[in-house]
């Protein structure tokens, strides 16, 4: 896993893709809060969001 990142991270350097950078952040953090709040009482409530 730590090689996928380190890979990522030499592309986006590499290539000057920085405005990349916060899109992934992003789409981390959406996939975090659907896969946390999946088996809990919120669940309904997330997925009406999206």
């Amino acid at each position: 896993m730590r090689d996928f990142f380190t890979e990522l991270w030499s592309f986006l350097k590499n290539r000057k893709k920085f405005w990349l950078l916060p899109l992934i952040l992003i789409l981390l953090f959406f996939a975090l809060i659907i896969v946390f709040a999946g088996g809990s009482a919120l669940a309904p409530f997330i997925y009406t969001i999206f």
